[in-house]
């Protein structure tokens, strides 16, 4: 049987259930975190693009810090942006309030269609803690 050791973060694991899939999954060492949009937290879209932005990254910080973790040990993000072409540098702007110092993470950009009425997610692997 395969063992999923899930990650809530406080406070919204009724928007997980209802949506059907785990915010986090440790495993090997690593803590494998869902895409995490600026999301409210009844799972309502935040309409300014920064502040989507900001809340994207609280909603992936209160996860990694469930599991113990911040954003200096992420290794790995993926982000998706609609429209990238008309917002990256918008984007851009918010990011380096949550992104600490270099060395950085690689990272891999997207540009989709369609985010279920978000413009922004992030989705990140770090490297958990040694207990």
């Amino acid at each position: 049987m395969n063992h999923r050791d899930v990650v809530f973060p406080p406070g919204r694991q009724a928007l997980y259930e209802r949506n059907r899939y785990s915010p986090a999954v440790r495993r090997n060492g690593f803590l494998f975190v869902s895409g995490q949009v600026g999301s409210h937290p009844d799972g309502s879209p935040e309409p300014d693009l920064k502040e989507q932005v900001r809340l994207a990254f609280r909603n992936l910080n209160a996860i990694l810090g469930a599991a113990g973790c911040s954003f200096d040990d992420v290794v790995d993000v993926t982000v998706f942006m609609v429209d990238p072409q008309s917002k990256f540098e918008t984007i851009w702007e918010v990011v380096p309030e949550f992104w600490g110092e270099a060395p950085f993470p690689n990272i891999t950009a997207v540009g989709v269609t369609w985010l279920y009425g978000f413009d922004f997610e992030i989705k990140v692997i770090a490297g958990l803690p040694k207990q």
